[in-house]
């Protein structure tokens, strides 16, 4: 095939994006978790004979790397009804893997493992596989996976800029990768570095308007960088076919309670957000010349709620759990009036105690000095986190 053909052929039906509306504020959540071989807490390229346990689930899927699956909420009228969907995903999940031999854990690397990731053959894995090489198969990360459903086109795209300035906020709280192959990294956030190596991830552009974003979409398909919209793996997207904002910014969190309160504030700061769309925000983050947003989700992944983030274009900055003492604050009766207080509460609790997963990671390991004890908590968190849901 010519290459002229080929790139013609990229261009797909939704060339023509159609925002589809949503019920505004309804959420829900994806969750990649690790699987892992039970004798030795490897990774291990278990999602083939866990699928075949669930040949036409639609909220149980496999990733592009064959150690990960993939749990899909139903949408929510708010979080607490997408925890009780989870919730029962997850306990029959980690049943089947006992079964077949494998553990289940999250978080945003695995502590210890160094074997390269095999990809999953299905069509479109593959072609990524083509197309990424070897930072595919290095490209072993976790992630939590947030949407918030949106009226307009208008709206999805005011949300997508505004959370950008919340980004370095959002991986701090999130953060959950400090090993990565045996080894502190020194940072919070390992997972935001391997992922800067990849072609798509990262800060999105900002649009004016509808229009703007479907030439820059159709721009990327003619010029074969894309095929769908799906190929797009900012930090924040819109998903017009679903009607939402997809904040795919945080590492995998160790229980479904700590995703939860992710959510939970990402549906709370939208609310707000959409709330104040008209007027300026005192106290509250604002977007800034790409590369200081892009040096302050650095920071933020390198050291977490202990980070200085620049706040003005003057150079001013503050320490990111400053920032969210700030940001709880002004937003908190949006967490009473939307009913998310419960999960609210429990994250700014969590915040205060010093105790974000990648925090606990590091005190297991000052203790032990074992990746793979490490590894068995995270296993242990999750399952008493279900125990209790």
């Amino acid at each position: 095939m010519k290459s002229s053909e080929r790139r013609r052929k990229t261009i797909s039906a939704d060339s023509t994006l159609e925002f589809t509306p949503s019920k505004p504020l309804t959420v829900g959540i994806e969750l990649e978790l690790q699987l892992l071989d039970k004798e030795n807490l490897n990774l291990t390229n278990g999602i083939g004979p866990l699928l075949k346990c669930y040949p036409r689930s639609p909220y149980i899927k496999p990733e592009f790397i064959q150690n990960t699956v993939e749990v899909i909420s139903k949408v929510g009228e708010n979080t607490a009804q997408v925890h009780a969907h989870l919730a029962h995903l997850v306990k029959e999940v980690r049943q089947t893997c006992l079964t077949l031999g494998m553990e289940l854990c999250a978080a945003g690397t695995h502590p210890f493992d160094k074997e390269l990731a095999l990809f999953t053959p299905l069509p479109r894995y593959l072609r990524m596989e083509k197309d990424a090489g070897y930072l595919g198969h290095a490209q072993i990360t976790f992630a939590t996976q947030v949407h918030i459903g949106v009226q307009e086109a208008a709206e999805a795209l005011y949300l997508m800029h505004a959370f950008k300035a919340y980004l370095p906020l959002l991986i701090a709280l999130s953060a959950s990768s400090p090993f990565w192959r045996g080894y502190d990294t020194g940072f919070a956030s390992y997972r935001q570095r391997v992922l800067a190596a990849t072609r798509s991830y990262g800060i999105p552009p900002s649009f004016n308007d509808w229009q703007h974003f479907m030439d820059f979409y159709n721009a990327l398909q003619r010029a074969g960088m894309i095929q769908t919209i799906n190929d797009i793996h900012w930090d924040i997207r819109v998903r017009p076919h679903w009607g939402t904002v997809e904040v795919r910014v945080m590492d995998a969190q160790p229980t479904l309670t700590e995703s939860m309160q992710l959510a939970s504030f990402i549906r709370v700061l939208a609310a707000y957000l959409l709330a104040h769309s008209e007027t300026s925000i005192e106290n509250m983050p604002h977007a800034l010349p790409w590369w200081i947003e892009k040096d302050n989700c650095y920071m933020a992944s390198r050291l977490g709620l202990e980070a200085n983030c620049v706040v003005d274009k003057n150079g001013s900055f503050k320490s990111i759990y400053e920032i969210w003492q700030a940001v709880q604050a002004e937003i908190q009766s949006y967490a009473y009036s939307i009913g998310e207080s419960r999960y609210f509460e429990q994250l700014i609790k969590r915040v205060a105690e010093r105790n974000i997963s990648y925090q606990r990671q590091r005190n297991v390991y000052q203790a032990t000095h074992s990746c793979e004890k490490v590894v068995s908590v995270l296993i242990n968190e999750l399952e008493d986190d279900l125990a209790c849901g």
